[in-house]
């Protein structure tokens, strides 16, 4: 079977209206600011050593609510899927 090119971008199902949201660990952070994600997370998502992570925060009433972290490869996917049609129209 041929592989898709067109890339999978995540996303909550449109017609879920709360299901889009689970707490997969909770952690510490550390006197120095750090923290780890647990193996199994690591392994469940495809983090390697190694690779890079976008942290995306969400504001509401003018302070951060929520952290995501999104791998660099998807988030250029992410953004490359919702300006590319903009861009296409530009030029």
């Amino acid at each position: 079977m041929a592989k898709s090119t067109k890339e999978t971008i995540c996303r909550p199902p449109v017609d879920s209206a709360a299901g889009c949201c689970n707490v997969e660990a909770v952690v510490s952070v550390d006197e120095r600011g750090q923290m780890v994600l647990p193996k199994e997370i690591r392994d469940k998502v495809g983090i390697k050593a190694g690779d890079k992570l976008a942290i995306v925060s969400m504001h509401q009433e003018g302070k951060i609510c929520c952290l995501s972290l999104i791998k660099v490869e998807a988030l250029t996917g992410m953004v490359r899927s919702m300006l590319g049609p903009v861009m296409k129209e530009i030029f």
